[in-house]
């Protein structure tokens, strides 16, 4: 009873609203089912490190280290899993979506600018700005190579907007678009992809993203092969692995291992609350820039674009196609956008990798200078 009395008054205020922070994590993955098998661990886990000389913190700052700090093993991983889960056929049988994936990384770059101008360090502001691609382990891997200080705030910003798309995106989508626009049909005229072309794609899409920005090529790389895996079609079993077992344990432990940085001391800052609203302005703009560019090819198009289908260029795959899909019904029963938004959504998820690359390009060679 006396070590509990001690440790009772050795409990700080900002324990208990991590305490408290915890919980909602933990509430939001049962209650809600968002992003639960990383949200549950994350939140119990900062939980475990905001206990008065808890045990388990040392081990899962050992974690993290292991984990993200010193390898980035963990992002990596998860990025085989994730190429392990996507068909690419949608966006090989109509290559134009890649434009969109491409323009909706337009949100990165805006706050990137606008975090500096607040007053970031730029290693922090570029961590920050890849919250806008909806993109988690894009998000870790950038912030750990950077070093940024605001490791923990950037991933529960990231991976609860993630969660949050399908609330977020349609009012943005509903303000960016007209009823009109979002009745356009678009007829789904995809060919159908070669076993050979959907190969050779992965292996020379890393080739060329290794030439042209060699800072994302680890994060591409593990990503088709992941992809190069599901295709191939004599690792069938690896494949499945890869994107169910591999994919779930790693977030487990990626959920675990953020915990480390989650004590109150590095999280209750005020620079918290700006990053996740930075965040919320990356998403949106990420979100209408690729509305925005359908609009602008619209003017000079004899085939209308449906401008919904760029939302749908953040990487959150493939819940985004989804939304574009359900708000498209809503506009018109008859208009079937899934197959154009789930190309854009593909197209996205390679477009964040190579966004991320560029960002730390950028940095590296301002910091260098």
């Amino acid at each position: 009873m006396e070590a509990l009395y001690q440790n009772l008054l050795t409990v700080t205020a900002g324990q208990i609203i991590m305490w408290l922070i915890g919980g909602i994590l933990i509430c939001l993955a049962i209650a809600k089912n968002m992003e639960p098998a990383l949200l549950l661990p994350m939140g119990f886990g900062s939980i475990l490190v905001n206990l008065p000389g808890s045990g388990a913190a040392p081990v899962i700052r050992r974690l993290f280290e292991i984990g993200i700090a010193e390898y980035e093993l963990f992002p990596l991983l998860l990025f085989i899993g994730i190429g392990a889960m996507i068909d690419f056929g949608p966006l090989l049988s109509d290559p134009k979506l890649m434009l969109f994936g491409a323009a909706a990384q337009f949100g990165i770059f805006f706050t990137l600018c606008l975090a500096s101008f607040l007053g970031f360090p730029l290693k922090d502001a570029a961590s920050i700005a890849v919250i806008g691609a909806a993109d988690g382990p894009t998000s870790i891997y950038v912030a750990t190579v950077l070093g940024s200080g605001y490791l923990s705030a950037i991933l529960v910003a990231a991976y609860s907007y993630m969660a949050l798309v399908p609330i977020i995106q349609p009012p943005v989508i509903k303000l960016c678009t007209t009823k009109a626009e979002r009745r356009i049909r678009m007829q789904y005229t995809g060919s159908s992809v070669s076993k050979t072309t959907k190969i050779l794609f992965p292996i020379l899409v890393t080739m060329v993203v290794g030439l042209v920005a060699p800072d994302a090529v680890a994060l591409i790389g593990f990503l088709m092969f992941g992809n190069l895996l599901r295709e191939c079609g004599v690792l069938d079993s690896l494949s499945d692995t890869a994107r169910n077992v591999l994919a779930n344990l790693i977030t487990l432990l990626l959920g675990l291992s953020i915990a480390a940085r989650m004590t109150a001391a590095e999280f209750l800052r005020p620079q918290t609350l700006m990053i996740l609203a930075l965040g919320l302005i990356a998403f949106i703009a990420d979100t209408a820039g690729g509305i925005f560019l359908a609009k602008l090819m619209n003017l000079f198009c004899r085939e209308k674009i449906n401008p919904m289908i760029g939302a749908a260029g953040i990487s959150a795959f493939p819940m985004s196609a989804r939304i574009v899909q359900k708000l498209g019904q809503e506009a018109d029963k008859q208009n079937h956008l899934l197959m154009q938004a789930i190309g854009v959504n593909v197209s996205g998820q390679i477009a964040s990798v190579i966004a991320g690359g560029l960002i730390l390009a950028l940095v590296r060679s301002r910091i260098g200078g």
